[in-house]
């Protein structure tokens, strides 16, 4: 399946992007591609798209990423609305809702269950622990 996305290029912490046609399978930070059809620099908001190649790759069934769709849009190439880019964090927190309850009970709620667990090894153990409280005192007591 082919899909034009961002390739990026440039120095560290100055980034530029190629605008390219490629196999999905293709590795997103380098690898071949088929054809290059524009380039964004973020920095600059410099953009400089090929118009009718990107309209005969769509035309030909390559698919745009979300971030490379929203530059369409917003160059007026494509119609539509824009796609919420960063959408997928929101669905990660949506999915994972039980991991997040326990992270989000305060302390002391968090010391209340630990609390029945504890008295319940305490039930079990109760000798054990009276004798060691006891003892000191009582190894203090003899040796004096």
């Amino acid at each position: 399946m082919l899909v034009i996305r961002l390739l990026r290029t440039g120095k560290k912490n100055q980034p530029s992007f190629k605008i390219v046609v490629t196999q999905k399978e293709n590795p997103p930070r380098g690898g071949r591609f088929v054809e290059q059809v524009g380039i964004y620099n973020p920095l600059t908001k410099e953009r400089v798209l090929k118009k009718e190649r990107i309209l005969y790759w769509l035309s030909q069934g390559a698919q745009p990423s979300h971030t490379v769709y929203n530059l369409l849009v917003a160059e007026k190439i494509l119609e539509g609305s824009k796609i919420a880019v960063h959408k997928k964090a929101k669905e990660r927190g949506e999915k994972s809702e039980g991991a997040p309850k326990m992270e989000e009970k305060p302390k002391e709620e968090s010391k209340k269950d630990e609390a029945p667990e504890s008295q319940s090894d305490s039930e079990k153990n109760e000798k054990p622990q009276s004798e060691p409280s006891g003892s000191p005192k009582g190894d203090s007591s003899e040796a004096k």
